[in-house]
């Protein structure tokens, strides 16, 4: 019998990206070799800082070309000390996401076994929320600028785009994402107080979406509230969607409260599928642990995870969370989550897991 094949686009990037990447990869290799329902090729693109500093570029002339020929990509992070963050973020990783149109960004977030939450009074069955960052427009637009620069008037400007089309797309894809869950709840997340223009639209259109999705029950939530309501009452939560800027920050929140940045996956999608969608982990380069074996590879297994129920293959995915799970219940952890595990251990551990239980 055929099985599904699938190419896929591997940019471990900078500083621990190389590491967590390719400890996915030796997962997900392994999970395709025991199940035997679906196979895999990575290819790797070398695209990053080291790249940037040989070429002055972070990708070649034709790197959509090139992106458009896989199903979907595996990212690991960009960012060096010696290299501005605005350079390198909008030199590869949002020069994929925005001619791309890889607009919804998919920050699940999870309480795992064997793992503390260091909230005082975390919900009894754990955190479950899944976070919607709208992620092309909003802050991120790239529109503004600066004059007089070295002046004492110098002026920089950072102007915030909200289409009614970009709402419209993600708080739609928000409710449905809402809808798929147990709970079925949203909570839209806004700023209308004070930004009376973007985020009057955004409260309106999601009044106008909600009247499609009579089975979801929705609130709203100023941002700064939301930090509060986040620590002070977990249990009120279940899907989030907010703006590119304020998701960027309140999804970091929400890993930290989870336990740890070192276990956040995300997906950044494309629903209408004409172009390929790119699953990262969000934790970034971590320069003071590269090269020590000490990073967490839960994060980017868990994207790896989410690439596979994107691609059709969710039995696999969930059969390889299942394994991740058996691994933490037992203590296998890194030092971010508060065990002495290295890197490769983890891995090791969660590939046993998945050839010890095999196709049952």
């Amino acid at each position: 019998m055929t099985v599904p094949s699938y190419r896929i686009g591997s940019i471990p990037g900078d500083g621990i990206g190389l590491e967590v990447i390719s400890a996915a990869i030796e997962v997900v290799r392994k999970l395709s070799s025991t199940l035997k329902t679906f196979s895999i090729e990575f290819t790797d693109l070398p695209w990053g800082s080291d790249y940037w500093k040989k070429t002055g570029s972070y990708v070649p002339e034709d790197y959509l070309e090139t992106y458009r020929k896989f199903d979907a990509s595996l990212f690991g992070s960009v960012g060096a000390p010696d290299v501005p963050d605005h350079v390198s973020l909008w030199g590869l990783l949002l020069a994929i996401r925005s001619p791309l149109q890889l607009f919804a960004n998919v920050r699940p977030v999870r309480t795992f076994p064997g793992t503390k939450s260091p909230l005082a009074n975390p919900p009894p069955e754990g955190i479950d929320w899944v976070l919607v960052r709208e992620n092309s427009e909003g802050e991120y637009s790239g529109h503004g600028g600066r004059s007089h620069v070295g002046q004492p008037w110098e002026v920089a400007t950072e102007v915030a785009i909200f289409t009614r089309v970009g709402v419209v797309r993600i708080l739609r894809f928000a409710f449905e994402t809402a809808q798929s869950r147990p709970r079925k709840h949203l909570t839209v997340v806004s700023k209308s107080n004070s930004l009376r223009n973007g985020l009057v639209l955004w409260d309106e259109v999601a009044a106008e979406v909600a009247r499609d999705f009579p089975d979801v029950t929705w609130d709203k939530t100023l941002v700064d509230a939301m930090t509060i309501r986040m620590v002070n009452n977990p249990h009120t939560i279940d899907t989030i969607v907010g703006t590119n800027l304020h998701m960027d920050i309140l999804s970091d929140l929400a890993a930290s409260l989870a336990g740890s940045i070192g276990i956040a996956a995300s997906s950044n999608l494309d629903p209408t599928r004409k172009n390929p969608s790119m699953f990262e982990p969000v934790h970034g380069s971590a320069f003071d642990i590269t090269g020590k074996g000490l990073a967490n590879p839960l994060g980017a297994i868990w994207s790896a995870a989410d690439m596979l129920t994107w691609l059709g293959e969710a039995p696999a995915a969930d059969h390889l969370m299942e394994c991740v799970k058996a691994v933490c219940r037992a203590g296998i952890l890194t030092a971010d989550l508060g065990g002495n595990a290295k890197t490769q251990d983890v891995v090791n551990a969660i590939c046993e897991e998945i050839e010890h239980r095999g196709l049952g």
